[in-house]
């Protein structure tokens, strides 16, 4: 089965500790370095088996003339600051970063697939498989992994290389999740991605 990884909103703003977002990790979370490290570990067990990755990014003009205030995630983004366009923050975390050559999508709401393009780049790799991780799994993960369910295709959420800044809130995500995709672990995901069980 052919499979395509969406590495989702590992950016500054979102994930470093100076950033500004703090919906997916908390400024002071213990648990960030063994985040970003088992990101890592995904994105490159992807690359080492051939499955191409999609890296989904949220940006916003500067002035926020894109970004539809109707609800309180967004009005708090513009209030901050954060993920402008051309801005440290709206870039990769440096770990986390796509090389030349792959693919990425940027949004501007909860669902990537919005208004995108994700759902042409995820064609265009032919997969009928979709693992899915980033920050915040109960916003973008969450939200990527329904879409990609209700457009048909076998979806993985790899539940270590994902995050909300509250425990009881990523439980509550990935028990919802489990009705509509594999949850799995880095370690799975990869060894499925190079055909072994």
């Amino acid at each position: 089965m052919k499979a395509a990884l969406l590495a989702m909103h590992y950016q500054n703003d979102v994930l470093h500790v100076d950033g500004k977002v703090r919906v997916g990790v908390a400024a002071d979370d213990p648990a960030r370095p063994r985040l970003i490290a088992s990101a890592a570990r995904l994105i490159a067990g992807a690359r080492a088996n051939g499955v191409p990755v999609i890296f989904v990014r949220i940006a916003f003009a500067p002035d926020y003339s894109d970004c539809l205030r109707n609800c309180t995630l967004f009005r708090r983004v513009a209030e901050s600051g954060a993920v402008q366009e051309g801005s440290w923050g709206a870039g990769f975390y440096d770990e986390l970063a796509p090389r030349p050559g792959e693919a990425v999508v940027t949004h501007k709401r909860n669902n990537p697939f919005w208004a995108s393009g994700l759902e042409e780049a995820v064609r265009a790799t032919g997969a009928s498989r979709l693992y899915v991780a980033g920050i915040a799994t109960n916003h973008v993960v969450e939200h990527g992994a329904r879409h990609a369910s209700d457009l048909g295709y076998d979806v993985a959420v790899v539940a270590d290389a994902c995050s909300t800044a509250q425990a009881h809130l990523q439980a509550a995500s990935l028990e919802t999740l489990a009705m509509l995709a594999d949850v799995v672990h880095v370690d799975d995901a990869v060894a499925q991605m190079g055909g072994r069980p």
